[in-house]
């Protein structure tokens, strides 16, 4: 689950992107805080989420689970390896 942070808890590097790209100090925070969520995901919640997006991309269980253990591996903090019916089981129960 995310964290809630004080907005000036990263002041540093909102100032940073401000300073560096074309954002707005407002669009920067965003981003900031976008990014931290998207690193506070639990593999659970990526797994379940990756699910949702691909069914609605109109793929079937079988694709989505090979493409969801194949990108497990490349996530900033990589988990242990799932068989394939360790991710059915996070998204079924």
């Amino acid at each position: 689950m995310l964290e809630r942070r004080s907005p000036s808890s990263h002041d540093d590097l909102v100032d940073h992107l401000v300073r560096s790209t074309a954002l707005p100090r407002g669009e920067a925070a965003r981003v900031v805080l976008d990014v931290l969520a998207y690193f506070d995901e639990t593999t659970e919640e990526f797994v379940r989420r990756r699910h949702r997006e691909l069914q609605g991309g109109g793929a079937q269980n079988p694709e989505i689970f090979e493409r969801i253990a194949a990108e497990l591996p490349h996530r900033a903090v990589a988990p242990p390896e799932l068989s394939l019916r360790q991710l059915r089981r996070i998204v079924y129960g």
